[in-house]
C-alpha cells in the first residue's frame, strides 16, 4: 500500500477565485470538459457522418448512373461513366471538412479546458481535410478530356501530370485510412486489443483515430455477432439501395430531363429569377421529397427486416408454443419433466442410483408444489374462483397411485365418458381397453379412481371379515382383466349405480369431518357400502353371488367403521379429489374463465420450455436487492377514494366492479362468510356503511346528515370488510401497494424454493401455510430469504409526508407504514431534512438518506442516517437523484430496478434464480452480461382502444424490438424497468443513472449507455416477464410520447450519443442510429417531406409552372415516382411500421389468425388515425427540444378511470403542436385544389397524392376530440362551449394559471422562446417567412389584378393589409381610451369606420372588378401573412415589448385562437346534435372493454341505479 498516494493525503484549502457570500459560494465559471451541448441538428451529422456519407455518396453514385444514357447498372462499367462516379470522392473530401470545421465549432466553449494534444489534434484534422478538399478537386481535373472554365484552368496548372492516375492515386491516399480500418474490422482481436491498451506507442498510433478516454473503446462483439449484424445490415442496405434506385430516382431522371430542356415556363405572378436555366425551381419541387424520403426510408426498411428477424427469433425460442388452454392441456404431461430440468436445481451429494430410482417422483412431487402455489396465489388474486382452483391444483398426495395424478382440470368428464365406453362395448376387452387408451387422460382417470376407492374403502374398514370381502371383489376384477374377460364376467353398463353411490359415500364422509362423529351419519356410511357391496356383488358381477355370504360372520356387514382416516388432511383431499373426478361431467376446457389467468398459466407453461440456465439451490444463488423510486403517486386507495364520484356520477369501486366482473365475483367468494346468516349480516353492515358515505347501495342517492344511521367505530367486522375492497380495489390500479406485492412474491417464491433444496418432510397443510397464509416457515429458511432478496422503495418524501398536516399527505404516509408492518422485510429509504445551527450559529437545512424498517404494528424504526452534500434534486432530475441516493441502501450483487406502475407474479419470481444465473453463464465468453432485459407484460389494455393500442405498441416494444436490439444487433440498452443490474459493476461506474437536469431527461437509457460505454454486455429474455401498467387516456398517452420525445432531442445533443455513433463499427452504428434518435429524426423528416412536398407544389400552381410545364404529356407519363415517395411516406404517418412488429409478435404469440384480426379491428378503432397524430407529437417535441430546449420531466398521471377532457384543456395541450400545423396544411391542401382545378383534367391524380396529407391533417385536427370520451354528448359540447369562452376572455394577471386564463396560457406557450439562442430565434424567423408565399401568390390570381405580374400589385396588397391592421389598432385603441363618458364618440367612430368600409368594398366592386371569390381568395391570402407578423412578433419579443405594438401582437394572437377555437368546435356543435353520434363513438372507443362485459354506455351516462355492492 502506498501510503503517499493522493487517496490519503487531506484536501488543501484555496480561496482562489471564490466569495462566500451568506451560504453562497461563487466563483468563476468553468469550461467545459471535451464536448459541449449546443442545440443543432447538425449534432446528427457530427456523431453519425460515416452513415450520412454513406448514403449520401450512394445516392450522388446511383443519379450520375441514372442519368447515364442506358441508365441500368451496367453503365458504371462505361469509362465516362465510371469517371463521373468517382466525383463522389470528392464530395467525402467535403463531408470530411464539414466533420472537421463541426468539431472544432461545436467544441469552442470547451476549447479552454482540452489538452494540447487534443488541441492539436482538432487543428490537424482540419487542416487535412482543407487539403484534400483541395487536392481531390484538383488531381479530377486532370481526367476531364476538353475542359472549360475553371477546369481548364486548374489543368493547365498542374501541367505535366494531365493524365487520370494522378486522380486515382490520391484517391487510394484518401481510402487508406479507410481501408486499414476495414482490415481490422475484420481482424477484431487485434484492433480490440490495440484500442484498449495503453501502450505509449500504441496510444500515439490511435492518437489520430480516437481521444485520449478510458471509454468507448474497443466496443467489439465476438465474431459470431459481428457477422449477424453485418449480415443484417448488408441484406437491408442492398434491399434499400435497389428499391431507392429503381422506384425513386431512376424513373424520376427522364421526366427531369424533359423538364430541363422544355424551355422557359409562363409565369402568372411576378417572377425575381425570370432567367433561371434549365427549370431549376421546378426540378428542385419535384426532387426534395425524393431526396427527403431517401434519407428516411431506412428506418422503414429496418422495421420490415427487425420484424422478421424478430419472428425468427421468437419462433426459434420457442416462443408461443403453448399459447391457448387446449395447448396447455395437450403438453401438459411435459411439464413436470421440463420444470425439473430448469426450475429444480441438482444435488451434488445424491448417490446416482438414488437419483435415477426417485427422480420421476420427486420432479413430480416438486412441481405440484410450485403449481400449487401458483395457483393458490391466483386465487388470492381473486383470478380464479374456490371451484376453478380445486380444478387445476395437483393432489398433494403425489405417487399414491401407480399413475401420475393429474390437476383435475385435465381429468374432468373422464370418468363418465368412461362409463358411457363401457357401457357401448358389449364384446371384447381389447376394444374396451383401445377406446379408453385414445385419450390418455381417460386411462389415467380410471386407474386413479379405482387405485383412490380401494385405499379409501381399506381406510374405512375395521373388521377383517369386511376386508375379505373387498379382497375377493378385487381379486375377481383383476383376474378378469389378466385374463381379459372383464366384459363377460361383468355387467358393465350397471357401473353408474356404483358411480352414484360412491358419490354419496364421499359427500356424507366429507360431512362428518366437517360436524364431528354423528351416530346417524355413521349408519348412513354403513347402510351405503352395504348397498354397494349389493350392487357389485348382485347386480354387476355375474358371478359374485356367493362372496357375501359368509357363515361364521357374527355381525352384520360393515356394522363397525375406522372413521380415524378423516382427520387426516391428505385422507379428505383424496375424498375431494374422488369425488370431482366422479361427478364432472362437463369438460372443464374453459378453465379458468379469466383471461389474464389463461394468459399467466400458458405463459408460465410456455417459459418452461424455453431455454434458461439450471436454477441453483437458493443458498448458492446470487444475491439480488429491488429498488421502487416513489414520490407522491397513490399507495392505496382509500374509502373515500372508492366511492367519490366523478363528473359522469361514477366511482371507482363501480367501475372496477364492471370492468373485472369475474374477479369482483371471486372476491366476493373468497371473503364471504360460508354459512348464510353471517353474510347475510355482512352485507346489511356493508350496505349500511354506503349510506353513511352519502351512497345507499341500493339506490344509489345521497342522504342527508340527519337520515344517515350512526355506526360504531369499533365495528371491526366492517372495517376488516372494507379494508379488504380497498386492497382488490388497489391492486387493479396502478398503485404502490400493487407493486409491493408483487415484489414481495419474491421472498415468498425463495422460501418456498429453500424448503424444497432441503428436501424437508413438511405435510400438506404446513406447506400450504408457508405459502398461502404467510405463516412462520422454519427460521432458517427465513434467514436464506433475507440474506439473499432485499426489497428498498425510495419514498423521496416519506420524511415530509410523515409531518405533513395535508390529510392527502398523511394519508400516503400511514398507508406506507401499514405496507411496513405488512410485509416486515420492506425498506423504506427518503431524503430527510433537518433545520440546525451550524458552527457560526445560523440555521442551516442539513439533508440526511434515511432507511427505516417496520416495528411491531404502528412505528417505524430507524436502521441507517446517511449524511448528504445537499439536497440531490437541486442537483439533479427527481427521479433519478431518488434512485442514486437509495442505492446505497440495496445489496447483494444484483439490482433490479422497478419502477411504481409495475407488478410481479409469483410463477415469475421462481424463475428469478435462472435469471440472476445469466450474469454467470458460459455462453457469452469474456463478455458476461452486465444487464439483463426482461420482457414485460402491459396490464392496461382492456380499458379502451386507446389503451389497447398503446398495449400493443409498448409489448412490440419490449418483446420484439429489445429480442432483435439484444440479438442480432447487440445495441440494447437500459428502456427503463424492470432491467436487472449487475450491482457490483454499476456502482463502481457512475451507478444506474445518469442525472444531470435537462440532459438526462431519460435518465435509463444512459445508464445503457454508460454500460456499453464501459465495456459491458446488455442481454434480453423472455422466459420471464413482469408486469407493466401504461397510460390509458389521450392526454396521459400524448404527454407521455412528448416526454420521450424530449429525452431523445436531449440525446440527441449529448456526449454519449456522440462517443457511441464514432466509435461503434459501421454497421452497429447504423443499428444504433436507427433504434435511438434516428426514429425520432426519421419521425420528423416524415412531416418536412409533407411540407417540402406541399410548398412546392404551391409554388408551382401559384407561379404557374405546373400548368404550364408539369401537365405536359411527357411528363405526365413519368409521374409514378412520385407517387411512389408519397406512398412511402405515408407507410411511416400511418403508423405501419409500429403496426408490423405487432402484427408479427402477436402472431408468435397468440397465432397468426387472430393477428389478422386484431390488426383488422385496430384499424376500424382508428388506429391509424392515433398513431398519425402521435408522429405530429413525436416531431413537435423533438424539434423543439433541439432547436430550443425547455425539456423537463412530465407527469402522465396514472389514472384508469377514463374522464371526459374539456375543449379548452385539449385545445391548450395540442393547440401549438398539433391544431396550427394542421390547419396550416389544410390551407395548403385547400389552396393547391382551388388554383389547380380549373385546368387539371381528373381529380383522382390529385386525390391519390394528397389522400395521405389530407388523412394527417383530419387526424391532427380531430384526433383529441374522437378519442375524447362523450366528446359528442350535447350537455357536455355546450359546458365545454361555456368553459372554452369564459377561458379565453379572462385577462391574465399575477398568479393566474395557464389553466385559467388564455393571457397566461398564450405567454406560457412562448416561455421556450425567451430562453432559446439568437441562432434559434433567427431560424425561427426564417420559417415564418413561409406564410408570405401565400399572399404574394394569391393576388396575382385575383380577378381584380387583371393578370398583371407587376410588383405593385404585391405592394398594393401589403397596403390593405396594413390599413386592416391600422384600423383594427385604432378599434383596440378607441376602446380603451374613450372612457364611459366618451362612449358616444367611440361608436361615432366606429360607425364611420364601417361606413368607409361599406364604400371602398362597394367602389371595388363596381369599378375595379371584385369578386366574392376575390375576397375569400385575399382571406386564404391574408391569413397566414398574419400568422407570420404574429410569429415574428413572438420570437421578437424583447425587443417589442418595449413598444405599444406588444398589445397589438397579443390581441392578434388571441384573435387567431379565437378563429381556430371556432373551426375545430363547428364540426363537434355540429355532430352533438345527432344522439348516434355519441353512441358510436362510445363503441368505437370502447370495444374492448365490451367484449369483458363492461358497461360502460352505463358508466358514461352516470347510471346510479345499480348499488356499489350489488
Amino acid at each position: 500500500m502506498n501510503q503517499a498516494s493522493d487517496f490519503f493525503t487531506s484536501p488543501t484549502k484555496t480561496n482562489n477565485n471564490i466569495k462566500q457570500r451568506g451560504h453562497s459560494i461563487s466563483r468563476r465559471r468553468m469550461s467545459k470538459t471535451n464536448f459541449v451541448e449546443v442545440r443543432t441538428f447538425l449534432h446528427l451529422f457530427r456523431s453519425f457522418d460515416r452513415m450520412w456519407a454513406f448514403f449520401i455518396l450512394a445516392f450522388q453514385a446511383m443519379v450520375i448512373i441514372a442519368w447515364s444514357p442506358s441508365g441500368s447498372l451496367s453503365a458504371i462499367f462505361e469509362p465516362t461513366v465510371f469517371r463521373d462516379v468517382m466525383t463522389i470522392f470528392i464530395t467525402a473530401a467535403f463531408l470530411n471538412f464539414l466533420q472537421a470545421t463541426l468539431e472544432i465549432v461545436l467544441n469552442w466553449k470547451a476549447w479552454r479546458s482540452l489538452v494540447c494534444s487534443q488541441m492539436i489534434r482538432h487543428v490537424l484534422k482540419f487542416v487535412v481535410a482543407i487539403g484534400w478538399l483541395i487536392i481531390l478537386p484538383v488531381t479530377y481535373t486532370s481526367s476531364i478530356q476538353n475542359p472549360t472554365g475553371l477546369i481548364k484552368f486548374f489543368s493547365n496548372w498542374i501541367g505535366n501530370f494531365q493524365s487520370q492516375s494522378i486522380y486515382n492515386v490520391a484517391v487510394a491516399l484518401y481510402m487508406l485510412p479507410n481501408i486499414f480500418s476495414a482490415l481490422f474490422f475484420i481482424f477484431l482481436p487485434i484492433r480490440r486489443k490495440l484500442e484498449r491498451s495503453n501502450a505509449h506507442i500504441v496510444r500515439f498510433l490511435l492518437w489520430w483515430t480516437q481521444p485520449k478516454l478510458y471509454v468507448a473503446r474497443g466496443m467489439y462483439e465476438d465474431t459470431c455477432s459481428l457477422l449477424k449484424y453485418t449480415t443484417f445490415w448488408i441484406l437491408l442496405l442492398i434491399c434499400k439501395l435497389a428499391f431507392s434506385y429503381y422506384v425513386e430516382i431512376s424513373p424520376l431522371v427522364g421526366p427531369t430531363k424533359t423538364i430541363m430542356f422544355l424551355g422557359r415556363g409562363r409565369y402568372i405572378w411576378h417572377e425575381f429569377f425570370p432567367y433561371l436555366q434549365h427549370n431549376l425551381g421546378v426540378v428542385f419541387t419535384i426532387w426534395a421529397p425524393v431526396v427527403m424520403v431517401y434519407f428516411m426510408d431506412t428506418q422503414i426498411w429496418y422495421a420490415i427486416f427487425s420484424t422478421v428477424c424478430g419472428g425468427v427469433n421468437g419462433a426459434f425460442s420457442r416462443l408461443g408454443e403453448i399459447r391457448t388452454l387446449g395447448m396447455l392441456r395437450s403438453r401438459f404431461e411435459a411439464i413436470p419433466k421440463a420444470f425439473g430440468k430448469n426450475l429444480v436445481p441438482t444435488h451434488r451429494g445424491e448417490p446416482k442410483r438414488h437419483e435415477q430410482d426417485d427422480r420421476t417422483s420427486l420432479m413430480e412431487k416438486k412441481f405440484s408444489y410450485i403449481w400449487n402455489a401458483f395457483i393458490s396465489s391466483l386465487r388470492e388474486e381473486d383470478l380464479i374462483s374456490n371451484s376453478e382452483r380445486d380444478l387445476l391444483v395437483v393432489p398433494s398426495s403425489v405417487g399414491d397411485t401407480s399413475v401420475t395424478q393429474w390437476p383435475p382440470f385435465l381429468l374432468a368428464s373422464k370418468i363418465p365418458m368412461a362409463l358411457d365406453i363401457a357401457k357401448s362395448v358389449k364384446k371384447r376387452d381389447e376394444e374396451l381397453l383401445r377406446r379408453i387408451k385414445q385419450d390418455p387422460y381417460t386411462y389415467y382417470a380410471v386407474i386413479e379412481c379405482y387405485e383412490t376407492l380401494l385405499d379409501i374403502l381399506y381406510s374405512l374398514i375395521a373388521e377383517t371379515s369386511d376386508m375379505k370381502v373387498v379382497d375377493r371383489i378385487r381379486e375377481s376384477l383383476e383376474e378378469s382383466i389378466h385374463n381379459q374377460s372383464l366384459v363377460r364376467d361383468f355387467r358393465l353398463d350397471e357401473l353408474h349405480l356404483l358411480s352414484d353411490k360412491f358419490n354419496k359415500l364421499l359427500s356424507l364422509l366429507l360431512e362428518i369431518e366437517q360436524e364431528g362423529n354423528d351416530t346417524a351419519k355413521m349408519t348412513q356410511i354403513a347402510n351405503l357400502l352395504q348397498d354397494t357391496m349389493e350392487i357389485i356383488t348382485q347386480d354387476i358381477m355375474k358371478n359374485g353371488q356367493g362372496i357375501l355370504k359368509d357363515e361364521n360372520r357374527e355381525s352384520q356387514l360393515f356394522a363397525n367403521i375406522n372413521l380415524e382416516s378423516i382427520k387426516d388432511e391428505a385422507w379428505r383431499e383424496k375424498c375431494v379429489r374422488l369425488r370431482l373426478l366422479l361427478t364432472t361431467k362437463e369438460s372443464a376446457i374453459y378453465v379458468p374463465i379469466n383471461l389474464e389467468a389463461r394468459r399467466r398459466m400458458t405463459f408460465f407453461a410456455n417459459s418452461l420450455f424455453m431455454k434458461m440456465p439450471r436454477a441453483p439451490q437458493v443458498s448458492s444463488m446470487m444475491s439480488f436487492s429491488v429498488l421502487t423510486p416513489y414520490f407522491k403517486e397513490e399507495v392505496l386507495f382509500s374509502a373515500e377514494d372508492l366511492h367519490k364520484k366523478n363528473e359522469d356520477g361514477i366511482s371507482i369501486l363501480f367501475y372496477l366492479q364492471k370492468i373485472y366482473p369475474d374477479e369482483w365475483k371471486n372476491f366476493f367468494e373468497r371473503i364471504r362468510p360460508k354459512d348464510e346468516e353471517s353474510r347475510k349480516s355482512m352485507m346489511d353492515e356493508i350496505s349500511r356503511w354506503a349510506s353513511y358515505r352519502g351512497q345507499t347501495a341500493k339506490t344509489g342517492k345521497v342522504t342527508n346528515s340527519t337520515e344517515r344511521p350512526k355506526l360504531d367505530p369499533k365495528d371491526e367486522f366492517l372495517k376488516a370488510r372494507m379494508e379488504d375492497i380497498s386492497l382488490w380495489a388497489s391492486y387493479r390500479g396502478q398503485t404502490l401497494t400493487r407493486t409491493v406485492r408483487g415484489m414481495m412474491y419474491y421472498r415468498r417464491a425463495l422460501e418456498i424454493q429453500c424448503i424444497q433444496d432441503k428436501n424437508a418432510k413438511l405435510d400438506h397443510q404446513r406447506t400450504n401455510s408457508s405459502y398461502q397464509d404467510g405463516e412462520s416457515v422454519a427460521d432458517m429458511d427465513l434467514a436464506i430469504a433475507d440474506i439473499k432478496f432485499t426489497y428498498v422503495v425510495s419514498c423521496q418524501v416519506y420524511g415530509m409526508q410523515k409531518v405533513s398536516k395535508d390529510a392527502k399527505e398523511k394519508a400516503r404516509y400511514l398507508n406506507i407504514l401499514n405496507l411496513m408492518m405488512m410485509y416486515p422485510s420492506l425498506r423504506i429509504a427518503y431524503i430527510d431534512e433537518v433545520e440546525a445551527p451550524n458552527k457560526d450559529g445560523m440555521t442551516e437545512k442539513t439533508y440526511y438518506s434515511v432507511l427505516v424498517k417496520g416495528v411491531g404494528d404502528k412505528y417505524d424504526e430507524e436502521i441507517y442516517r446517511i449524511k448528504l452534500p445537499g439536497k440531490p434534486t437541486n442537483i439533479g432530475e427527481g427521479k433519478p437523484e431518488n434512485q442514486n441516493h437509495a442505492i446505497i441502501f440495496t445489496r447483494g450483487e444484483a439490482l433490479q430496478v422497478i419502477d411504481m406502475n409495475q407488478d410481479n407474479y409469483l410463477e415469475e419470481a421462481f424463475k428469478m434464480r435462472n435469471v440472476l444465473e445469466e450474469f454467470e453463464s458460459t455462453k457469452y465468453g469474456k463478455s458476461k452480461p452486465t444487464i439483463l432485459g426482461l420482457r414485460e407484460h402491459i396490464f392496461t389494455g382492456s380499458v379502451s382502444s386507446l389503451a389497447w393500442f398503446m398495449s400493443n405498441q409498448e409489448t412490440s416494444f419490449v418483446t420484439i424490438g429489445q429480442r432483435v436490439l439484444a440479438n442480432p444487433l447487440k445495441v440494447r440498452f437500459h428502456y427503463g424497468h424492470p432491467d436487472i443490474f449487475d450491482r457490483l459493476f454499476h456502482i463502481t461506474r457512475g451507478g444506474i443513472s445518469k442525472a444531470s437536469k435537462t440532459i438526462n431527461l431519460s435518465e435509463d437509457i444512459f445508464s445503457g449507455f454508460n454500460s456499453t460505454m464501459r465495456g459491458g454486455n446488455i442481454t434480453h429474455h423472455e422466459y420471464m416477464q413482469v408486469g407493466k401498467g401504461r397510460d390509458v387516456g389521450m392526454n396521459q398517452i400524448s404527454s407521455f410520447e412528448a416526454k420521450v420525445a424530449n429525452g431523445n432531442g436531449e440525446q440527441t445533443l449529448s456526449r454519449d450519443i456522440y462517443r457511441l455513433g464514432r466509435r461503434f463499427d459501421f454497421y452497429r452504428m447504423l443499428s444504433f442510429y436507427f433504434t435511438t434518435v434516428g426514429f425520432y429524426f426519421s419521425s420528423m423528416v416524415t412531416v418536412l417531406t409533407v411540407y417540402v412536398f406541399l410548398y412546392g407544389r404551391l409554388y408551382l400552381v401559384l407561379s404557374g409552372l405546373e400548368k404550364s410545364i408539369l401537365l405536359d404529356p411527357r411528363i405526365q407519363e413519368n409521374i409514378e415516382p412520385l407517387q411512389n415517395v408519397l406512398a412511402s411516406q405515408s407507410v411511416f404517418q400511418l403508423g405501419l411500421l409500429l403496426v408490423l412488429p405487432m402484427v408479427m409478435e402477436v402472431g408468435l404469440e397468440k397465432g397468426f389468425r387472430t393477428a389478422l384480426g386484431e390488426f383488422i379491428i385496430m384499424q376500424l378503432q382508428l388506429a391509424s388515425v392515433f398513431f398519425t397524430f402521435q408522429l405530429g407529437t413525436k416531431t413537435h417535441y423533438y424539434g423543439r427540444t433541439i432547436l430550443h430546449g425547455g425539456a423537463k420531466y412530465i407527469p402522465t398521471g396514472r389514472g384508469f378511470v377514463v374522464y371526459h377532457a374539456k375543449f379548452a384543456e385539449n385545445y391548450r395541450m395540442y393547440s401549438r403542436s398539433h391544431f396550427v400545423k394542421g390547419l396550416e396544411l389544410l390551407i395548403l391542401l385547400v389552396v393547391y385544389l382551388a388554383y389547380g382545378r380549373s385546368y387539371r383534367t381528373s381529380s383522382s391524380l390529385y386525390l391519390f397524392v394528397t389522400f395521405s396529407i389530407w388523412f394527417m391533417v383530419a387526424s391532427w385536427l380531430f384526433a383529441p376530440f374522437i378519442f375524447n370520451p362523450s366528446c359528442f354528448e350535447w350537455q357536455k359540447t355546450v359546458d365545454d362551449w361555456t368553459d372554452w369562452r369564459k377561458w379565453m376572455g379572462n385577462r391574465g394577471g399575477i398568479g393566474m394559471s395557464g389553466e385559467q386564463s388564455w393571457e397566461a396560457w398564450w405567454r406560457s406557450e412562448q416561455a421556450h422562446l425567451r430562453k432559446t439562442s439568437v441562432r434559434a430565434l433567427i431560424l425561427e424567423i426564417l420559417m415564418s417567412l413561409r406564410f408570405l408565399i401565400y399572399q404574394y401568390g394569391i393576388v396575382y390570381h385575383l380577378k381584380i389584378a387583371r393578370h398583371s405580374t407587376s410588383i405593385l400589385v404585391y405592394g398594393l396588397s401589403w397596403l390593405v393589409m396594413l390599413t386592416v391592421l391600422v384600423v383594427l389598432k385604432m378599434v383596440s385603441i378607441g376602446r380603451q381610451k374613450f372612457g364611459t363618458d366618451l362612449q358616444l364618440m367611440f361608436r361615432i367612430l366606429k360607425g364611420i369606420l364601417f361606413l368607409g368600409f361599406v364604400t371602398v368594398m362597394a367602389v371595388l366592386f363596381a369599378i375595379g372588378g371584385l369578386t366574392i371569390t376575390d375576397v375569400l381568395a385575399c382571406t386564404l391570402g391574408f391569413l397566414p401573412t398574419g400568422w407570420c407578423i404574429l410569429l415574428i412578433g413572438q420570437a421578437c419579443a424583447p425587443m417589442i415589448e418595449r413598444t405599444m405594438l406588444w398589445d397589438s401582437i397579443q390581441e392578434l394572437g388571441r384573435a387567431y385562437d379565437n378563429i381556430m377555437g371556432l373551426i375545430l368546435f363547428l364540426p363537434i356543435g355540429f355532430l352533438s346534435w345527432f344522439p348516434f353520434v355519441s353512441e358510436f363513438q362510445t363503441r368505437l372507443l370502447f370495444n374492448q372493454a365490451f367484449s369483458r362485459g363492461l358497461q360502460i354506455s352505463r358508466i358514461l351516462a352516470g347510471q346510479k341505479d345499480i348499488g356499489e355492492f350489488e
